[in-house]
């Protein structure tokens, strides 16, 4: 055998060894394939954390058969919402391996301390378990690790956005509603005044226009309309706070129908997301609410209800 051979056979062998330490991991991960999260059934879970990677987070937990957002007073969740999502981590298998290697993880965003998503699982055994979300290798591949484990696989049973840290995403977001057809009188009051509107079939009428005010029908239709459901951006809790602003609400509110009348109190306005606290007489919940919707309530004047003159025109 001469010397070229004898270098092409050693080559042969090394290219055989890396072959064997790199593909031999992935090939025993193959083989053992399974749930990612072993004695794990969504139909065991007591409770929830959801995690974002810049510091945001929600709770969720079971409280009897409900679920509840128990740092909201246990504001109602939605179950059917929530069911979803706990049977695609349930379906979610350890069968494509991308990584083993710890440094991997940061890179990936399902590090401990760098991820796009962390998900605390309470089971009713008493149990725990973790989930890791990290970033999209592409349609159908998201990168997810289970709690202290260096595996790192791929998955399309889910992405980090179905992992929402946004309350509205598991509860039913309208925070009041009333059939827009049942409102009969609606007042408004704000800094800019008090407007006061009543319905006699289908015609609306305006306490106190003068004359030469005609009133604009389907501006008080917008409003009633809008009011007719209400939505949340996320629950409070049910103990009012001095710094909600309700002892001097931007806004009040009173629809009257044939059965009920309710009040809406709009009060303090957030600096950071201009949304507004909002409290309804028919919910124990006090909530905030986008600030488009305050914004119309708090700043609406006469003139949005008044049809607007048109400019006389100069004849050349």
């Amino acid at each position: 055998m001469n010397k070229q051979n004898q270098i092409l056979i050693a080559i042969l062998v090394i290219q055989i060894i890396i072959g064997a330490v790199v593909f031999w991991p992935n090939s025993v991960s193959q083989a053992q394939a399974g749930p990612l999260l072993p004695d794990f059934s969504a139909a065991n879970v007591d409770s929830l954390s959801i995690a974002d990677g810049e510091g945001n987070s929600l709770a969720l937990a079971k409280s009897g058969d409900d679920w509840v957002l128990p740092e909201a007073d246990d504001f109602p969740a939605d179950e059917a919402k929530i069911t979803p999502f706990l049977e695609k981590i349930e379906a979610v298998e350890s069968n494509r391996l991308v990584t083993q290697t710890e440094a991997s993880h940061q890179r990936l965003q399902v590090a401990a301390a760098d991820f796009a998503r962390k998900v605390d699982i309470g089971l009713s055994s008493g149990d725990s378990r973790t989930l890791y979300i990290g970033s999209s290798a592409g349609a159908g591949a998201t990168h997810v690790r289970a709690g202290d484990a260096p595996e790192v696989y791929l998955t399309g049973e889910l992405t980090n956005w179905d992992a929402n840290v946004q309350p509205s995403t598991w509860i039913d977001p309208v925070y009041f509603t009333v059939p827009q057809t049942a409102t009969i009188s609606l007042t408004l009051e704000n800094v800019n005044g008090k407007f006061e509107f009543t319905r006699a079939g289908e015609a609306w009428t305006m306490n106190g226009l003068t004359e030469g005010e005609t009133l604009d029908t389907d501006a008080v239709t917008r409003l009633v309309n809008s009011l007719s459901a209400v939505r949340m951006t996320r629950p409070i809790g049910k103990t009012e706070q001095p710094d909600f602003g309700l002892d001097v609400p931007h806004a009040v509110v009173i629809l009257e129908t044939s059965d009920e009348t309710y009040t809406l109190w709009v009060g303090a306005k957030n600096p950071d997301d201009d949304n507004y606290i909002l409290k309804a007489s028919n919910s124990d919940y006090y909530v905030w609410i986008a600030a488009f919707t305050g914004d119309d309530l708090a700043q609406k004047a006469r003139t949005d209800f008044l049809v607007t003159a048109p400019e006389p025109t100069t004849a050349p």
